[in-house]
């Protein structure tokens, strides 16, 4: 990585995690993509109750294998052959999991988590419900304020994700936010988590590298 690249880095992940903490939030910092497992598997005891929610960050960080790996009862909402009822099943067990695992579409430098999301179950379970609650998320999530996340949210990851599931909506063939009401939006709920009142029951792990949309 270039130096200038890895100072800018490293004395913004410094002051995330401060910021972070100062909410309640639980703060892992890790290199690399391949190092999440390896945390994970200090973080997950093994046979609990285990879920997550929609994101590419999972599948990239090889985190959807790993809880396939049989040492867990994983809710696996990926799971081939599932019905839209078994999806919907999944999603309401999802609430009493003992560990929860999503990403997020933005994270504010001053420890703000900013989602969009269609259906609503992963912010339900973000806000309340699992035991635990883990974050994973890349270093291109991290922006300047508030504003800026629902900007980038709406205008970066939700139109490649709205083509990624090939719905039928203004954003994925512009490329930008219409701020449409289409039957197929995915961007039903905003929701920014300033801070958590149980204190470490969400944490959040960032890596140094660009994950996900």
């Amino acid at each position: 990585m270039n130096p200038n690249k890895k100072w800018w880095i490293d004395i913004n992940l410094e002051t995330l995690k401060k910021n972070l903490e100062a909410r309640n939030f639980e703060c892992f910092i890790v290199e690399r993509k391949e190092d999440v497992v390896s945390l994970l598997e200090k973080i997950i005891k093994e046979g609990s109750v285990v879920s997550c929610g929609g994101s590419m960050t999972l599948f990239e960080c090889g985190v959807i294998d790993f809880l396939r790996n049989g040492k867990f009862n994983f809710l696996d909402r990926y799971k081939e052959g599932l019905s839209a009822e078994d999806i919907g099943e999944i999603y309401r067990k999802s609430f009493w999991a003992d560990y929860y695992l999503m990403s997020v579409n933005a994270i504010t430098l001053d420890g703000k988590l900013i989602n969009i999301d269609g259906n609503g179950n992963r912010l339900a379970a973000l806000m309340f419900g699992p035991k635990n609650v883990i974050v994973i998320v890349g270093i291109n999530k991290l922006v300047l304020n508030e504003q800026e996340g629902i900007n980038r949210v709406r205008n970066i990851a939700s139109p490649m994700n709205a083509k990624r599931l090939s719905k039928n909506t203004p954003c994925s063939s512009s490329g930008k936010c219409h701020d449409c009401l289409s039957s197929d939006c995915i961007c039903s709920h905003i929701v920014v988590t300033r801070r958590h009142p149980v204190k470490g029951r969400i944490k959040v792990i960032v890596v140094k590298e660009d994950l996900g949309f």
